[in-house]
């Protein structure tokens, strides 16, 4: 079997997690239009077993690495995330580099492209979201970072319509070294089902709240409880401000109710059981610059 590791990277909002969800086939990592959405390196994990129809005789196993979004720290919170997303270029046998408009010196991706001088590995250009550009868009972009010189291939992509993401695990393969089977080929994640459950209150979180609220949320869950018959989950949604409490909660607590039963919903899904889920709202005061803070919620090692 062939196997391997792959880095998806680049700026935030540009589709990195909406890719691997529609690699995997499953949603595995939280999706919203805000900075910040994905904190952790999610890890999910492609498999073809050997024999099969997709997988030929060898079969392949790839491990994908969904990194947060590189942009400018403004805080501990963030230096985690660039550093975390970065880091991971140097441990993997190839890197995908997601971007949604062309090339510019000035642009976000000048700096991805800097580091990217760096790896050894070989780089793919995923030119996501085609769905919305005209054909000379789309012409203008792929020639401006295929005059970079720095990838094999360039790819035009829609994650969210699955577009040409066949084609990307055909060329992928070709990057891969015999090895082993890292995981079942049944398992598309290796993050225990509570850091799952925890990622869908924070999309919801996304979903729900406007301008600079989400920035300062986490969430943190602090019972869970497995019954035959249903699943019970408390967990805290820490804020950095008296005044944003009060927006996620709402006028009669109806803002957090909708975000309790929008999660509960999509929870209930993912475990395949009843859930009874109970949030609760707390003020921490620049969490986001505290090492203790982000040691406990699982942003730092």
């Amino acid at each position: 079997m062939k196997s391997g590791f792959v880095a998806i990277i680049g700026r935030p909002n540009v589709g990195k997690s909406t890719l691997l969800n529609a690699i995997t086939g499953e949603k595995i990592a939280i999706t919203a239009d805000k900075p910040q959405t994905t904190r952790n390196r999610i890890r999910g994990i492609y498999t073809e077993m050997p024999g099969s129809e997709k997988g030929g005789v060898e079969g392949c196993q790839i491990v994908f690495l969904d990194t947060p979004g590189v942009t400018r720290p403004r805080n501990k919170l963030g230096e985690y995330m660039t550093q975390t997303a970065l880091g991971t270029m140097n441990e993997v046998d190839a890197v995908l580099l997601v971007t949604d408009e062309g090339y510019s010196e000035k642009g976000g991706d000048a700096f991805l492209l800097e580091k990217l001088k760096e790896v050894a590995s070989p780089c793919i250009l995923i030119l996501n979201k085609t769905d919305k550009m005209s054909p000379d868009v789309f012409k203008h972009a792929y020639e401006s970072y295929e005059q970079t010189g720095l990838f094999k291939m360039i790819i035009g992509t829609s994650a969210v319509s699955g577009e040409n993401v066949p084609v990307l695990i055909r060329e992928l393969k070709k990057y891969l070294a015999e090895g082993p089977q890292y995981f079942p080929a049944d398992m598309i994640t290796d993050h225990p089902e509570r850091f799952l459950v925890k990622e869908i209150i924070r999309e919801k979180l996304l979903h729900y709240l406007h301008d600079e609220v989400p920035h300062g949320v986490a969430v943190e869950i602090e019972t869970y409880e497995e019954t035959p018959k249903i699943t019970k989950i408390s967990a805290l949604i820490y804020t950095e401000r008296k005044s944003h409490k009060a927006i996620i909660i709402g006028k009669d607590g109806h803002k957090l109710k909708g975000i309790g039963k929008s999660a509960r919903e999509e929870i209930e899904l993912l475990l395949g059981t009843k859930v009874f889920l109970e949030l609760w709202v707390k003020v921490r005061d620049n969490w986001r610059d505290s090492d203790l803070m982000l040691h406990s919620l699982g942003y730092k090692d």
